[in-house]
This record gives structure tokens, sequence and C-alpha cells, in this order.
């Protein structure tokens, strides 16, 4: 592990938080058992100080502010271990890492490899379990390291994803996979649901992935409750695959109608998943659509994705208020997991 960006912080002895504190951030490589090569990882915690930089700003995408080199304030805080969509990677989710922050909450995010931004097409991508291991090994750490371990409340340890990641948050809280299941809705070339259209292009044949992996049990005993946005891979699944999952869930749905992306539709026009976890709090935000989650985006940005020919992650349905949304996401969030 790398624990020269962690010296950094220097810890304060300071009350609860009695103004919104900044986002103070480290970001550095670490070692995990499972993967070749090193994975990005980052703390975001409360602090004061250190030196304003925006993250995850482009072209495309507004960034927020974080501060490197803060001093964090004392903990024990509640930790989120957060879990990026398919091609995605951390900062894309800064808007909601900073809210998190702000309401008094550590934060662990990964860039999980083989299925971040660019490696989306690995023959690897769908290798779901090794991103449940990502955070746990993550969280491990982080727990193990003298300046980072006092700020993690041990009691209070969430997971939280979008899309592919809302599945990794849903798996860190003990949901299995079903790999025929899930074979069974995209072995059909004109599938409805677009994620199947992801995998073929992928390379990647679900009947080829070992069974014994995909319907394993990725359970983090130390997760307690589990947020997912619109959560991807619910398809399939049955009654036996939510036996040892967290009782405490909350899934958000973004858009409805033509709106709502069919792939990571829980309701029973969709996969149906969430008539499997009867005692979940289920949010339908609308009007939005799935890309809402991605965050603001600058006035250039869909021009500059439809020139790229890539998703039109920042075109809104009619009536949508992107800034709206995202705030709605974070309070649902924030008062699932009990955050001030």
């Amino acid at each position: 592990m790398n624990l020269i960006p962690l010296c950094l912080f220097l810890f304060v002895a300071a009350p609860a938080l009695a103004e919104t504190p900044a986002t103070g951030v480290i970001e550095d490589r670490i070692t995990v058992p499972h993967h070749t090569d090193t994975m990005a990882r980052a703390i975001f915690v409360p602090a004061t100080g250190g030196t304003q930089t925006m993250l995850g700003e482009n072209p495309v995408f507004y960034g927020v502010p974080v501060a490197e080199g803060a001093t964090p304030i004392a903990g024990p805080f509640p930790t989120i271990l957060l879990s990026h969509g398919w091609g995605g990677n951390y900062k894309r989710m800064g808007w909601l890492i900073s809210g998190l922050v702000a309401r008094g909450a550590v934060v662990i995010a990964v860039n999980h490899p083989n299925s971040t931004t660019g490696e989306q097409s690995s023959p690897h991508a769908l290798d779901h379990w090794t991103r449940a291991q990502d955070l746990s090994a993550a969280l491990d750490q982080a727990l193990a390291d003298p300046t980072a371990g006092p700020l993690i409340d041990t009691g209070r340890i969430y997971a939280l994803g979008f899309s592919y990641g809302g599945w990794t948050a849903l798996s860190l809280g003990g949901l299995r996979g079903s790999r025929d299941g899930l074979d069974r809705f995209c072995a059909d070339p004109e599938s409805p649901i677009s994620h199947c259209a992801d995998i073929l292009a992928a390379g990647i044949r679900i009947a080829d992935i070992d069974e014994t992996s995909w319907n394993g049990s990725y359970k983090d005993p130390r997760v307690t409750k589990v947020a997912a946005i619109d959560p991807a891979l619910t398809w399939g699944l049955t009654a036996a695959d939510v036996t040892d999952l967290t009782p405490s869930v909350l899934l958000i749905g973004l858009g409805s109608g033509p709106d709502r992306l069919l792939a990571t539709d829980t309701s029973p026009t969709g996969s149906g998943f969430e008539a499997l976890v009867p005692g979940a709090e289920v949010a339908v935000l609308t009007p939005a659509s799935h890309f809402t989650a991605l965050g603001l985006c600058t006035p250039e940005g869909a021009a500059i994705l439809a020139e790229e020919g890539d998703d039109p992650v920042c075109a809104d349905p009619v009536g949508s208020d992107r800034a709206a949304v995202t705030a709605q996401i974070l309070t649902a969030i924030a008062d699932h997991f009990g955050l001030d």
C-alpha cells in the first residue's frame, strides 16, 4: 500500500461538525490480491484547510472542489464504499461524494479494473465479483492505516453504487448472482436490454463465465446498509438469491415510461427485483433518465459527446432539472444512511 499520500493528513481534535467541512481527498494506488496491476483508490474525508482543486472537471462535466493536503476533522465517521458504473470512474460521482462528505461521511472509492473508463471492453468486464472484492480490499487497507483507520466508524459502514456499481453495492450487502438467469435475457440478440448489447460488444458470452464465481457470495459483513441507484444485472434473480441480503436497502430509480432504462428498471415492468426485496425503500425520481446521476454537464457537453459518438449522458427528458434530481438523490441516500 502506498502510505505517502495518507501522511499528508494530520489529525486535529474537533467537535461535531459545526459547519460544512471541506472535502479532503487523498488519491493513491493500492495492490490487491485479485488483480495483477495496482488499483486507483481515493478516500474523501471531512477536513479543513488544504489546497483546493477541482475533481472531475473536464469539457463535458463541471467539477467539484476538493482539498488536497487537508487536515481531517477527528472521527470516526460513517463510511461509504462507493462503486461507479460500467465504463465510469469515481470522479464522475464527485457531486455525490462531496455532498456525502458535507453531511459528515467518509467515502472510499475505487476505479474498478476491467470495467473503469477505457477498460470496459475487457474480457473480464463482467467479472462482477471482483468489484465487490475491490471495495472490501480498499476498506481493509484503509482500516489498517494509522491515519485513515481512526476516521472510520466500523459500526456504520455502508455500500453505495450507480448502475453496474449498484449491483456491486447490493453484492457487498449479500445479494448473489444468477448467471443462467441473466443469460436467458441476453442470449437473444434482439434483447431489449441495452446492457446485453454492451456485453456482446465486449465479446463476452455470459454462459461461458464461471458459474461458481458468478453465483457466489461476496457479502462483506461489515456493510449494514446498501443504496443502489439504477442498479444493473438484476434480471433473472429469484428469492434464493436475496436470502442473505441486508434488510436495509434503498433502491433509487431514475425516470419512468420511455425515460426509464429497461436494463436498470427494478420495477414490476422491468426486472421485478423490487418484489424480491419487499422491505426495501424504493424511490423513483422523475422526470429523469439513467445518466442524470452523472452530475451537471457544461453547456458544451452534449455537443462534444455527440461529435465523439458517445452516449447521450447530458441529454435529460423534457422538464427535467438535473441539479434538482441529483439533490433528491443525495437527500434520499443521506436519509437512508442516517447522515446529518
